[in-house]
């Protein structure tokens, strides 16, 4: 077994234990055994993603990427020379795939069976790329289909409008696959130069959780993990202006009824939000607009929304916004009550009462998340690559105030940083 640093992390309110493994690679490893559990889920992820839109080169200068290149990669990292990854696991019967967001790549696995074969795949191919000027461009015609198919999807376009309205520059504006304008400007170089930037140990995360043996995951790691040279890239903040481009944008697409998404632009060129920053909004945006608000059952009686809509805090680096979303017969009267709402809650302040009932909730429903083998790995490759501890977020329920609540609602939802997306039908 290599020289490896291992810090076990404990819960005793939880009676959890998770594993942290500081590879001499430079790979980062959580483990979170759970003992009883018949499968197990596995995440590999790189701290790269869709805003990622330039590169350190070798001369030392930074250089534009094409937007969509991070998505790009993703799907491409799948093939070889010889058996692709998905071939490879249906021998293992593992269920894989991938995804890109706006700050990171990962690729996953789940099984009830084999895990170690699972577990040498995913570190096998991410850590193999095989790109040729021949299968991007097979590539790009596919990843082409699949761009021009989600202008046509209404919950995905009202997003991104929503996104080109609130900003002006900070590539979150942009479709996380790119256009079909900019995908034909990948490269195989394209690919290997991102590659070899971000997927570097040194920037990447493994979790995993379930039914496993951490010195069996060590092991297989010792194996397969090829040292990395130390990760020089850094993110820095864009130049993006508080003000909103637009406060309104419209589409009509083939939907039953309006769609609509009402966004509150927040964050204005800085780093992430802190973690009691996130909870305190969850648990502001539940006592606004959560299924036992005023606000949400006003809104239902009305016929303004159905129980399609929800909200989030929507946030990464460099960009923060809260969005409510929904199907509305009248969107624009749905997105004057919503504001008025919070208005009102500001001028009034928050119940006590109501808060301690919220926070209760939320924080028993993020107890319970430490019982889903799937959102235990993802949540812990996030609060690696957000820079907080495994168990941080129950510290920070117990601990919040109405008070820290409070702060967030006179600091965000402001009405003159908003944008209303519309879908409407076509006539």
């Amino acid at each position: 077994m290599a020289d490896i640093k291992m810090n076990v992390i404990t819960n005793e309110l939880l009676d959890e234990k998770c594993y942290h493994i500081v590879h001499p690679t430079g790979l980062n490893i959580y483990v979170m055994p759970k003992e009883g559990y018949s499968g197990a889920y596995a995440v590999f992820g790189t701290n790269y993603g869709s805003i990622d839109t330039k590169i350190l080169t070798k001369d030392g200068t930074v250089a534009d990427i094409p937007e969509g290149t991070a998505h790009f990669l993703e799907h491409k990292l799948f093939e070889s020379e010889d058996l692709d990854a998905f071939a490879r696991y249906a021998e293992t019967g593992a269920n894989a795939n991938a995804y890109t967001s706006f700050d990171t790549t990962c690729y996953l696995f789940s099984c009830t069976g084999d895990f170690n074969a699972s577990l040498r795949i995913l570190l096998d191919f991410v850590q193999s790329p095989y790109f040729t000027e021949q299968t991007v461009a097979k590539e790009q015609g596919i990843i082409g289909q699949e761009i021009t198919m989600y202008k046509d999807v209404a919950d995905w376009e009202v997003l991104f409008n929503l996104l080109r309205a609130l900003y002006h520059s900070h590539p979150v504006r942009i479709d996380i696959a790119g256009t079909v304008e900019s995908i034909s400007e990948i490269t195989a170089q394209t690919l290997y130069d991102c590659y070899n930037n971000f997927y570097n140990l040194n920037n990447m995360v493994l979790a995993v959780a379930g039914n496993v043996d951490v010195d069996e995951i060590v092991k297989i790691c010792d194996e397969l993990l090829k040292p990395s040279e130390e990760f020089k890239f850094e993110r820095k903040p864009h130049e993006e202006p508080e003000e909103t481009v637009q406060n309104y944008i419209e589409e009509k697409l083939s939907v039953a009824a309006p769609i609509f998404s009402l966004g509150f632009k927040e964050c204005y060129g800085l780093p992430k939000k802190t973690l009691k920053d996130k909870i305190a909004t969850d648990v502001l945006l539940e006592l606004l607009a959560g299924t036992t608000s005023e606000l949400y059952n006003s809104l239902l009686e009305q016929g303004l929304i159905n129980t399609s809509f929800g909200f989030e805090q929507f946030a990464g680096f460099g960009y923060s916004a809260t969005i409510f979303s929904g199907e509305s017969k009248n969107p624009e009267e749905a997105a004057r009550q919503i504001k008025a709402a919070i208005k009102q809650m500001r001028e009034n302040g928050i119940n006590a009462d109501d808060f301690e009932r919220t926070r209760r909730k939320l924080y028993g429903r993020t107890v319970m998340s430490f019982n889903d083998i799937d959102e235990i790995a993802n949540d812990l490759v996030g609060a690696h690559f957000d820079k907080i501890g495994v168990f941080d977020d129950i510290d920070v329920f117990r601990e919040l105030t109405v008070i820290d609540v409070e702060n967030i609602l006179k600091n965000t939802m402001r009405e003159d940083y908003s944008a209303l997306s519309i879908i409407k039908p076509i006539e």
